[in-house]
């Protein structure tokens, strides 16, 4: 017979177990809608089997105005914006990390600080700006601020994970002359590999998803990114193509999993220092 204490392990388990089908539940249902609605000829807002299969929902999607053009736009803005952003990130956490100083910590923790600012509140002084340097409606304009609203966090990911390489492969770098730069190209990137995969892929996905920032700053159809162009499927009068809406959505996740599946290695693997420490 189960002890008592057993039996409350147990009931927590259990408990525990439930609200984590039910999290998980609340991720898997919209998923399944979208990809049961993107083959169904006539898809609602029901999760439900396919009423036979079709790829009309695609070919209705597939057009230069809807799909294509949004999606390089959103490639355009998003990839500039995440090579910024990581460039940016590793040049500023490089002396955070190797260069103790008394300023370090104020500076993290105004980092820090800096993260959790709401987009929503600074985006009135930023069209402002936008509008008095001329940048507003621009590619470019849209690149420089998805950069500067994700750098702050990449920063702080980019430094704890620059911690973890040992400063002493870069002083073997220094003896035989090389400089700061040459040690960081060289030595520190190469071995925080995984870490530079990680501010990567949530930079990109941070920005591709981002609806907010591109609708404010950005007034001509033709650059509107994915993330805007979304909205056209949903009609006037509360008439919406969910079998399109199904089919662009599932497009627009593409790009998010190839990124994922072409780094995944790296974000698995570790630092490679135990070979280079020996000797």
């Amino acid at each position: 017979m189960a002890s008592p204490l057993a039996s409350r392990r147990t009931g927590r388990r259990l408990a525990a177990d439930a609200g984590l089908l039910v999290v998980a539940a609340a991720f898997v249902l919209p998923l399944a809608w979208v990809i049961l609605s993107s083959v169904d000829p006539h898809a609602d807002l029901r999760v439900k089997a396919p009423d036979g299969l079709t790829l009309g929902n695609f070919t209705a999607v597939l057009k230069p105005d809807i799909t294509f053009t949004p999606l390089l736009n959103s490639l355009l803005l998003c990839g500039g914006g995440t090579l910024l952003t990581v460039v940016c990130a590793a040049l500023a956490a490089y002396p955070l990390s190797r260069f103790p100083s008394r300023l370090n910590r104020p500076f993290l923790l105004t980092i820090l600080f800096a993260t959790s600012l709401p987009i929503t509140a600074i985006m009135v002084p930023v069209y402002a700006l936008y509008v008095r340097v001329n940048l507003i409606d621009t590619l470019q304009g849209t690149v420089l601020f998805f950069a500067a609203s994700q750098l702050p966090f990449a920063i702080w990911l980019m430094k704890n994970f620059m911690d973890s390489v040992p400063k002493e492969l870069e002083e073997a770098a220094w003896t035989d002359g090389a400089n700061s730069a040459q040690s960081l190209v060289r030595i520190v990137l190469p071995l925080m590999a995984p870490g530079a995969a990680v501010v990567t892929v949530f930079s990109f996905v941070m920005m591709w998803g981002n609806f907010f920032v591109p609708f404010m700053l950005l007034l001509t159809p033709d650059q509107m990114p994915a993330s805007v162009s979304i909205n056209e499927f949903f009609g006037n009068r509360g008439m919406v193509a969910y079998g399109q809406l199904a089919a662009f959505s599932v497009i627009y996740s593409t790009p998010v999993i190839l990124l994922y599946v072409l780094i995944a290695r790296r974000l698995g693997g570790g630092f490679a220092l135990g070979g280079a420490m020996k000797g």
